[in-house]
């Protein structure tokens, strides 16, 4: 066994995992553990929050954490080393493999500073000569201070080259000074050399890709990531300067004047009361599901008003029952249940439409959406077949569900899936509102505000608990007629409850 597969078996990584459907990146929110910790197969490290949720991650080793590669709020793309872990600690101080291949930098080194020995003898024919592996020294370069070949390339082709100094580009003495045009990527001359001493600007190549779209030289950015490499934000803060032109630079004294003017008394920057936070995770997953969501499924929405009395007193005497005890009993609980059962008087409501093969997939089961507020924004985990539950199990269901989102501990997988949701708006006091349907569903229920007014019951005008509802649904799945008897029977079993006994 060799030295570096020694290391390699030493020194285990642990790479970000996909840890949803395809996902490609994901935000260390937090780390448990620090280097220098012991940690055991099974135990979490950090937890990481993707396009879905917040989840925490396991290490599937035993010993002693060796580095963290990236600090907390960065993003990491799927597939990359997050964290190095020393499986034998004992063993003695090691250097350690990096994840970007820095280790095969200084084999191949030690390959070409080895003395020439012969042929070695193998197992099968007689092996490579030395001299066929060694390979040629670069010719030097006029300025540039010679470097051992292999290491800096080595190096900058695994993205692992120092970053490069922050001060300005040499230029070639026989060229003239050239405007600077912001517009235009600038190569600086130790990168048109080749053979600079710092090598290229550390930076992920999605991040690369970012900067030479929009013409931004990665040499004149000053990372902030950990270990120097050149963030998102880095280019982006970069390119806003460059979107216009700095007045300093104009050829005219005239605008120079105009740069350094002061501002008149009483003026305030708009933009210094401004905050600007990126769309990442959670929140960016809400709004692009949601915009494909209302340009893509046609909606309808219908409303009613009811008369929920009836439904607010069971609701207390079930808070009173002692087959609910400790079991969380509101109204949301008797509309998810008044939902499930005008879904079973109406199945056909229960579908999704595939695009791909132009056909209308009816489902035989209820997977119950509930659209919950977390601090990380909008997430709708789902009861799994939620039609077949009875109101007990209903009502735990629906009580994990709520404190599981709360904490930020939804899984992905108990987002996907669902077939229709409800949405709980008359908490915020809202009365109603027009949802939008959560992708690949059929119908969404908006429940508002429950309150106190004027009624007609048995034929005089008094108080009573009232409620709107608003039930917004697929048109290429439910017509008028069905979303309109859908409606009906929720209002209907919420202003009479016993039904749930006569209908269900």
């Amino acid at each position: 066994m060799t030295a570096s597969t020694a290391k390699a078996q030493r020194f285990r990584e642990f790479k970000m995992p996909d840890v949803g459907e395809g996902l490609t990146e994901a935000e260390i929110l937090k780390w448990y553990v620090q280097p220098g910790d012991t940690v055991t197969d099974g135990q979490v490290v950090c937890e990481v929050e993707t396009a879905k949720a917040a989840v925490e991650l396991p290490i599937p080793y035993d010993g002693v954490v060796h580095e963290l590669n990236f600090g907390e709020g960065v993003t990491v793309d799927v597939g990359t080393v997050i964290i190095s872990v020393d499986t034998d600690p004992g063993a003695g101080p090691a250097e350690a493999p990096t994840a970007n291949g820095t280790e095969q930098a200084a084999a191949a080194t030690e390959d070409e500073d080895a003395e020439p020995q012969g042929r070695q003898a193998v197992l099968v024919g007689y092996g490579a000569a030395p001299s066929s592996t060694k390979r040629r020294a670069r010719k030097p370069q006029p300025g540039v201070p010679a470097q051992p070949a292999s290491a800096p390339i080595q190096a900058e082709l695994n993205g692992r080259a120092a970053p490069a100094p922050m001060t300005a580009p040499v230029a070639a003495p026989a060229a003239p000074a050239a405007p600077v045009v912001p517009a235009a990527p600038v190569v600086p001359a130790t990168s048109a050399a080749g053979a600079g001493s710092a090598g290229r600007p550390l930076a992920k190549p999605p991040v690369r890709k970012l900067a030479k779209d929009l013409g931004i030289d990665l040499a004149t950015i000053t990372p902030t990531g950990p270990g120097g490499i050149i963030t998102r934000e880095d280019v982006h803060a970069a390119a806003a300067p460059a979107a216009a032109p700095s007045l300093a630079e104009a050829p005219e004294p005239m605008a120079v004047a105009t740069a350094v003017a002061p501002a008149e008394p009483g003026i305030v920057d708009a933009a210094a009361r401004e905050r600007r936070v990126p769309v990442k995770g959670v929140r960016k997953a809400t709004a692009q599901a949601m915009v494909a969501s209302a340009f893509t499924a046609p909606h309808v929405t219908e409303f009613i008003t009811v008369d929920v009395t009836r439904t607010m007193k069971l609701v207390q005497e079930l808070k009173q029952d002692p087959d609910m005890a400790g079991l969380r009993v509101n109204p949301l609980l008797l509309v998810a249940k008044a939902f499930l059962v005008a879904i079973k008087r109406h199945p056909e409501v229960n579908a999704s439409w595939d695009e791909a093969h132009q056909e209308i997939v009816y489902k035989d089961y209820i997977n119950l959406g509930i659209a919950a507020a977390t601090p990380r924004g909008l997430i709708v985990p789902n009861i799994k077949d939620a039609g077949v539950k009875t109101l007990p199990q209903l009502a735990a269901e629906l009580g994990d569900l709520v404190a599981t989102a709360r904490e930020g501990k939804t899984s992905p997988a108990a987002m996907a899936g669902g077939t229709v949701t409800i949405t709980n708006v008359g908490v915020f006091g809202v009365d109603t509102g027009t949802p939008i349907l959560n992708p690949g569903e059929s119908a969404i229920l908006a429940f508002g505000a429950v309150k106190l007014q004027p009624w007609v019951h048995k034929g005089k005008v008094t108080a009573r608990q009232v409620t709107t509802l608003a039930l917004s649904f697929d048109h290429r799945l439910i017509d008028g007629e069905l979303g309109s008897k859908l409606l009906a029977d929720i209002a209907a079993v919420l202003e009479r409850p016993k039904r749930l006994i006569t209908w269900g």
